[in-house]
């Protein structure tokens, strides 16, 4: 046994779970994904994904898919920098920019990449990054990946975000990095009090719109423009997994910012180009949420009923003010017990344990699709209200 075998031979924390049978990840979907999958041989409701729209089955999103397989072929072989770009790409990069209130847009292969490329990229080792200490794991590779001097502050904490920008020289590059909607809690960025903090302290924004992009918004153009701001952030970050139905990410800004990002970011550059297939998809769902505005209301009307549901169940759910709902457990173990449990008796959700979470908070994650109806909501409420009564979570 070599010296990297023996560094993780005792890594059998999985397989203590695997025991116990808990154990709730990379289960297999054998179906399309909507409000109810075939999972492990049974259906269960689907409140574990992250198609806000409900668009991932949309039959338009599929034929376009397979006519850009048709007409351009499975891949391109290249990356953007060099053979791998497509008529459909900078079409796709067109709308988006536009979509979000920007001068450019450029298209990565995934909405990982687009952080970690991006945020290792605009900052120097004279420049610094801060971000709030929940913000997604690909930021916070982003930020390690830079050279620039790296600080975070307390969750959604604006005095403890000043009591930082007060010590930074006032000339330096400053870039606050923050999630438009944190993808486990669900809560916003408090975006007005960071932009008044940008003008005090000459600072630049980034917001990371994965989750707010199909969700907030005129026609979901994000959280951002949900706070009329978004010409008040330089950088706005989206990506196509989830709303729009694909697999993808995008940065959009400035026309120089983006000029410098298309010719020097390492993910973007050194990474082979979206499919033509996924770029189809993403535009194609992209074209529906801005024709359909009934798809978001529908989002928000189930959204709504959801929250009050839980709320008068008892359910702690914490500041959440999207279709992401937490379901406080506060407890690693029974986190995933009750994931299984629920899984048993039909409701697909997602445990949140540490490094996601603070071990003192974690949850399930309850997510709302715009297809989801309000028998769909009643009959999960009901399951978990029972798992969750049982565990000596909540009162009966």
């Amino acid at each position: 046994m070599g010296q990297l075998q023996k560094k993780f031979e005792s890594y059998r924390l999985p397989q203590h779970f695997m025991e116990l049978g808990v154990y709730p990840y990379f289960r297999e979907i054998t179906g399309k994904q909507g409000t109810e999958v075939e999972m492990g041989g049974h259906k269960v409701l689907m409140f574990g994904s992250n198609a806000y729209t409900g668009l991932t089955g949309d039959p338009r999103i599929i034929e376009s898919a397979k006519a850009a397989l048709d007409k351009y072929g499975s891949g391109c072989a290249g990356s953007r920098f060099l053979n791998g770009t497509l008529d459909i790409h900078v079409k796709l990069e067109k709308d988006l920019a536009e979509f979000v209130h920007k001068d450019e847009a450029l298209c990565f292969s995934t909405g990982f990449s687009v952080n970690a490329g991006v945020i290792a990229m605009v900052g120097g080792r004279e420049d610094y990054i801060i971000c709030d200490d929940r913000d997604h794991a690909s930021i916070v590779d982003g930020r390690r990946l830079s050279f620039a001097h790296q600080l975070k502050y307390k969750h959604n904490d604006m005095e403890d975000l000043e009591r930082i920008l007060q010590k930074l020289p006032y000339e330096a590059i400053k870039l606050i990095v923050v999630d438009g909607v944190f993808s486990m809690e669900g809560d916003l960025a408090k975006l007005p009090e960071i932009v008044e903090l940008k003008k005090k302290y000459n600072c630049s924004i980034m917001v990371d719109e994965a989750h707010g992009i199909g969700v907030f918004g005129k026609q979901g153009r994000g959280v951002c423009d949900y706070f009329g701001l978004s010409d008040e952030v330089d950088l706005i970050m989206g990506t196509f997994s989830k709303s729009l139905a694909s697999i993808g990410g995008f940065i959009a800004g400035d026309w120089d910012t983006i000029n410098f990002l298309r010719h020097s970011c390492r993910t973007y550059i050194f990474s082979a180009s979206n499919t033509p297939a996924a770029t189809a998809a993403a535009q194609t769902a992209l074209n529906i949420l801005k024709s359909e505005p009934e798809r978001l209301e529908k989002l928000w009307d189930v959204t709504h009923y959801a929250l009050k549901r839980f709320k008068d169940e008892g359910f702690e759910i914490g500041d959440t003010e999207s279709p992401i709902i937490p379901l406080y457990i506060r407890d690693a173990e029974k986190t995933f017990l009750i994931t299984a449990l629920a899984y048993e008796r039909g409701v697909f959700i997602n445990p949140v344990v540490p490094p996601a979470c603070a071990p003192q908070d974690t949850l399930v994650r309850y997510a709302l699709m715009a297809t989801h109806t309000k028998e769909q909501v009643d009959r999960s409420v009901e399951i978990l209200k029972g798992i969750f009564v049982e565990q000596g979570i909540i009162k009966a």
